[in-house]
């Protein structure tokens, strides 16, 4: 009985870390975008762009959710990996995207001061996202095991 609600326990945190870690970083970069379409507000693709790229670790935070229930998890004999995991996937995925969130709201502020910097912002914003790529990577391996 334990292991089953720590599995779902798991799945859920998996999910909704990820997604708050979305909700969140898209935020972040919004906000900056609102402050910079008064600025430069030409330059309203570029936010846009920049601010929905926080949005993708909620989805590795789903995908790795319905990855382990189509695969068919046991949540009676492994809910404490499945635990162990959703935790895990979910706190990178969360941190991961509020991390990406500032540094696209930094890229923003740039861009409507009348810097090129949107490819470098990117580049940037790519790599606390390879952490939560990392982490789907891992739950999918784990899973598989």
């Amino acid at each position: 009985m334990l292991s089953t609600i720590l599995g779902y326990l798991g799945l859920g945190l998996m999910l909704g870390l990820a997604g708050i870690g979305s909700a969140y970083g898209t935020t972040i970069a919004a906000n900056a975008a609102e402050g910079a379409l008064k600025k430069n507000p030409e330059k309203s693709s570029s936010y846009l762009i920049l601010s929905a790229m926080p949005a993708t670790q909620g989805l590795y935070g789903f995908v790795a959710m319905l990855l382990w229930i189509v695969l068919g998890a046991d949540f009676t004999a492994d809910g404490f990996k499945l635990f162990a995991v959703g935790l895990s996937v979910g706190a990178i995925c969360l941190f991961s995207a509020i991390r990406q969130g500032q540094v696209c709201a930094n890229g923003i502020v740039g861009i409507s001061q009348g810097h090129d910097v949107q490819t470098n912002t990117m580049i940037y914003a790519a790599l606390p996202e390879f952490y939560a790529i990392l982490a789907l990577v891992a739950a999918i391996m784990i899973m598989v095991m």
